[in-house]
């Protein structure tokens, strides 16, 4: 005999419904369904919405149970329906009849009137009953005694004929039953409050369960299910462990099987992190995640970003307002992440807190280093330059000049950064401040890693090697040696120290300086070292050499590897069958082969991309010097234009002018020094890992792991309410 179910569900879900119940029953079920003309009353939005009434019918328990999850995963009403013929009649007869009088009594209502006293029978409840209903015609009550003493009593009357003649004692009872209602739902939903989060956090917890449980098959037994995932090497032991004492628990006795299988699937990558790398590793995925094994610049960057961006924002003072700041946000951690703020802003800012208290710590070092604090000098050590001009000489004059081989140079540097000195002088920015892969490619190594470690090596490394033969090089030659016509005194002095940048573009373009150095510094040599120009020419020569080995290196290869190919494929018939291949079938290839024109085309232009690249990336890192002078010129505007012109100022009135200019300059060194400033030198150092470091090895290419985490559901479910 089939069983059946019977419900209502809305109209526009009928189609959807139908297919639901085919598929997931495989054509074992029968519906029928009609649409209900009149809308009816949504009860939760209060909508006016069309609705069809349905049957179903079935066999077997499994199929009742299958049909009603999909009728409450459609959101369908079912309603009670006896099996029995005279059981549906009499439903049937009885709900009529209360239609029906509805329909002709349309006052006639339900009271619920409350009896609340203390230790009384139901017997005496009976009896007040009665002597409150007595000119009541028609009297269906029901007592009910609680374990508090308390009777409810169920009248059904004609409020028409017989309310008017108790109006106090009905308003009085309308008034206890709306009063303890309202006191009850009030309890019962302060109580629901107290336990409403954590039935959010369990019910989120298991929709997650259960969606990812619906990812698995069924093997043939129907008893085990079975899935594919990626799991961390490094976490099979404890995924193990786990499994194990999930069998314990649940109590099954069959053991979980965790095999490792082959794939020729990417895998994701998974890098791991906690509070203080994590801001740094999503810097480096904002450009890419990595492929595979590939290497991950994050360690990198945690100390070249804040160090390359101090080089730009080089401020003693502003990096400690930065600094402390980012202090405080690690200091507070705890209760700023419980408060949960709404703003985007602040977001971006607590979850670079980290990034921003080393930006702040090497900007005060560097600002240490530049002798540099709101655009003032700090003279802790005392500056080793001595004014040796009369106050005539100062007074009447606008630029003077500090010889460092004469006595305005004591031959002591200053022991620790930029001497005070230059604070004072027009030009204070005139000194040098300068900062494999293997996925079985391994002919990539050849052809494309080796020669362009070899061009950078052997162009900007020397450059940079030039720099430091400057340094030791050349110097002051004391005021001892003063004046002195000494030709090795004079070799050595500053005056004959050459130009790095000027060098290094007549090395690139084999420029033989040396009459125009004997015509503008007769007395200096023409060579920082013995042999410079030969060693030069040699150097450019070879890196020039490297430059058709990554453009034809990898096409000739693959070039090569075809015709190999090739040749193994036209063997002859016999040998074929000798080796195991049917006459006439093709010898199968390992990979496909690449097309030599598309080979080269890509090589041409990686190779013309990282030549280019290497000498505009190269000068692209003017741009610290560049962020450097701006930072500092803006400080000095904002001192002279406002600050000093307050501490200048003199009487009481100076107080209260220097009050309101410190106000305005304080603001001007938060909201454009520190944080305009320091969102400049952010994106320039982004753009300096990105562009500049990371496109020289960095692909990019690969996808995220992304492991079942109830924190990381949780927070993804309050982002989405908030």
């Amino acid at each position: 005999m089939c069983s059946f179910v019977a419900g209502v569900i809305l109209r526009e879900r009928i189609p959807a419904f139908e297919r639901m119940l085919w598929r997931a029953c495989r054509g074992n079920v029968f519906l029928r369904q009609a649409e209900i003309e009149s809308p009816l009353e949504d009860p939760s939005s209060s909508d006016q919405v069309y609705k069809s009434v349905f049957i179903i019918f079935f066999q077997g328990d499994q199929l009742k149970t299958r049909v009603k999850k999909i009728c409450e995963g459609f959101r369908a009403t079912l309603y009670p329906c006896p099996e029995a013929p005279a059981d549906r009649r009499e439903m049937a007869m009885g709900v009529m009849t209360r239609i029906e009088d509805l329909n002709t009594n349309p006052l006639t209502f339900n009271v619920i009137i409350v009896i609340q006293c203390c230790h009384i029978t139901s017997a005496c409840v009976a009896t007040q009953a009665d002597a409150f209903l007595h000119p009541v015609l028609t009297i269906n009550a029901h007592i009910q005694p609680l374990t508090s003493n308390i009777g409810w009593i169920w009248a059904s009357f004609d409020v028409r004929r017989h309310l008017p003649f108790y109006p106090a004692v009905s308003c009085d009872a309308f008034q206890i039953v709306l009063g303890q209602t309202q006191d009850h739902r009030h309890r019962v939903l302060v109580a629901a409050a107290k336990n409403i989060k954590n039935w959010f956090v369990k019910v989120r917890k298991i929709k997650a369960i259960y969606h990812t449980l619906n990812l698995f098959n069924l093997d043939v037994t129907q008893k085990c299910l079975i899935a594919e995932c990626w799991v961390p090497a490094l976490d099979l032991e404890t995924i193990q462990l786990a499994l194990r004492r999930g069998t314990e628990r649940s109590g099954s006795s069959v053991p979980p099987i965790l095999n490792r299988m082959e794939t020729i699937e990417a895998p994701p990558t998974y890098n791991r992190t906690n509070k203080f790398t994590s801001a740094f590793q999503h810097l480096i995925y904002a450009y890419g995640v990595a492929t595979y094994r590939e290497v991950n610049p994050a360690p990198y960057t945690i100390i070249t970003f804040p160090f390359l961006f101090a080089v730009m924002f080089g401020d003693l003072g502003h990096g400690a307002i930065m600094a402390a700041f980012g202090f405080w946000m690690c200091y507070k951690e705890k209760p700023l992440q419980a408060k949960k703020i709404d703003s985007e802003i602040w977001n971006i800012f607590f979850g670079g807190r980290y990034i921003i208290f080393l930006m702040g710590l090497f900007s005060m070092y560097t600002g240490l280093i530049y002798n540099d604090i709101f655009s003032k000098s700090l003279n802790i050590f005392g500056s080793s330059w001595r004014n040796n001009y009369n106050a005539t000489t100062l007074t009447n004059n606008t630029l003077l000049q500090l010889n460092p081989d004469s006595k305005d140079y004591t031959q002591i540097p200053y022991p620790f950064g930029v001497d005070p000195v230059w604070q004072i002088g027009m030009d204070n920015f005139h000194y040098d401040k300068f900062l494999i892969e293997y996925f079985k490619r391994r002919i990539s190594v050849y052809v494309e890693f080796v020669p362009q470690i070899i061009f950078l090596t052997l162009l900007f490394f020397y450059m940079v090697l030039l720099m430091f033969i400057k340094w030791t090089t050349y110097g002051s030659s004391g005021e001892d040696h003063f004046g002195s016509e000494d030709p090795d005194i004079i070799a050595s002095s500053g005056y004959c120290a050459p130009s790095i940048l000027i060098t290094f573009i007549n090395m690139v373009l084999f420029k033989d300086t040396t009459e125009e150095q004997l015509r503008l510094r007769p007395k200096c040599p023409t060579e920082m070292y013995r042999g410079q120009m030969a060693l030069q020419k040699v150097l450019v020569v070879i890196a020039l050499l490297c430059v058709p080995v990554m453009l034809l290196g990898k096409p000739y290869y693959v070039m090569k590897q075809q015709k190999k190919r090739e040749s193994q494929t036209h063997q002859p018939i016999e040998g074929a069958a000798e080796n195991g291949t049917a006459a006439g079938a093709p010898v199968p290839s390992g990979h496909h082969d690449d097309d030599v024109t598309e080979v080269f085309i890509h090589q041409a232009i990686h190779t013309i991309e990282y030549v280019l690249g290497s000498v505009s990336h190269t000068a692209s890192y003017l741009r610290l010097w560049a962020l450097s002078l701006a930072h500092a010129q803006l400080a000095e505007v904002a001192w002279n234009m406002l600050l000093r012109k307050g501490l200048m100022s003199t009487g009481y009135e100076g107080g209260i002018i220097l009050w309101a200019v410190f106000a305005g300059w304080a603001a001007i060194s938060v909201a454009i020094l520190v944080l305009m400033e320091g969102l400049s030198a952010f994106l320039h150092t982004l753009r300096l890992h990105w562009v500049e470091f990371q496109s020289k090895f960095y692909h990019g290419d690969g996808y995220l792991f992304q492991p079942f985490s109830f924190e990381a559901i949780l927070d993804s479910a309050g982002q989405g309410e908030e």
